[in-house]
């Protein structure tokens, strides 16, 4: 009989657990609370005169220094889905032609259901069950949270406490992030480090993979963010305009289109664990929030929960994954 499990969060993180046990025969299945795959590997089309404008809003690069993590890297490099960034680092990549192109890569290999927000889970006598804003769904033999440490406690409270406390232990950072699109050349650098209250601004059109319009991404620092977290953002966008305008030290070209995205947990924590899991409840947690605020970190987090359950399901799934 196939194992089945669930995963709440389709994130690099909860792909990477999923691919890992996937290949181990077991029933996968993802449920995600967005429009698609990917959490803050996000890449965001804008329309304007001067055409589509694209901006990766969430992350803006990754390292690979793992050796696991590395050789996938290599895999998905000679299948275009990544390139390296020389400007960003030596050893900084990118998803082409947008973040989001790793995740959905990962996603297409595995059953993924989006806009699927989980608001409960219980473990019952037929297993796990999950509770939506319409309707439930039961039946699975392991399940594992993969969301960031906020979201992840009120799920992982009700049923460990112990796993809830470390997920309200372990706080991300805000970051309010503007996306503006120029008539022309902005005539800046093609990144900015630490410029006044700017933690990272990018031209977003400059990265491998990337066309169109003069589009910059511009996110602010924490300090910066946290004052002005419920501020409206047409409001936000506007400040963050002036703030690269302050920056650049001399008028911008005309803006065509000027975003602001709220990102109330873009910088995880570090509870130091991995991963969370518990054998006797079949319940999992990965993310970056257990092991250090990288996309990096957080596919190893999954990749080693991942193996850790493939290990702890015993002969069942071996037998299935041998067919």
């Amino acid at each position: 009989m196939q194992i089945r499990i669930a995963i709440i969060g389709a994130g690099i993180a909860g792909l990477a657990c999923a691919d890992v046990l996937a290949a181990a025969g077991a029933q996968v299945t993802l449920f995600d609370k967005g429009r698609g795959p990917g959490g803050r590997m996000s890449t965001r089309r804008v329309d304007t005169p001067a055409g589509q404008a694209t901006f990766d809003h969430g992350a803006q690069y990754f390292t690979a220094r793992a050796p696991a993590f590395a050789a996938r890297m290599e895999d998905w490099a000679q299948a275009g889905i990544v390139a390296r960034w020389p400007e960003a680092g030596e050893d900084a990549w990118v998803a082409t032609p947008g973040m989001n192109a790793l995740p959905r890569h990962l996603a297409m290999a595995h059953d993924v259901h989006q806009g699927a927000l989980v608001r409960a889970m219980a473990r019952k006598s037929d297993g796990w069950h999950l509770g939506f804003e319409q309707g439930s769904q039961g039946g699975f033999d392991r399940v594992v949270v993969a969301l960031p440490a906020e979201q992840a406690a009120a799920l992982l409270g009700m049923c460990d406490l112990s796993f809830g406390r470390e997920a309200v232990a372990c706080r991300s950072a805000p970051c309010w992030t503007g996306m503006f699109v120029f008539a022309a050349s902005a005539g800046l650098p093609p990144l900015l480090r630490r410029q006044g209250p700017i933690a990272w601004a990018a031209r977003n059109n400059a990265k491998p993979g990337r066309s169109g319009p003069e589009a910059w991404i511009v996110q602010a620092d924490e300090d910066w963010t946290r004052a002005r977290l419920e501020h409206d953002a047409a409001t936000v966008a506007d400040m963050l305009l002036r703030e690269l305008e302050t920056a650049a030290g001399e008028a911008l070209p005309p803006v065509l289109s000027a975003v602001a995205h709220r990102w109330r947990y873009a910088r995880s924590g570090n509870a130091g664990h991995g991963f969370l899991w518990n054998a006797q409840l079949g319940l999992g947690a990965c993310g970056d929030w257990l092991a250090g605020p990288r996309i990096e970190s957080a596919w190893l987090s999954g990749h080693r929960l991942g193996e850790t359950m493939a290990d702890s399901l015993g002969p069942a799934l071996v037998g299935v994954a041998a067919q």
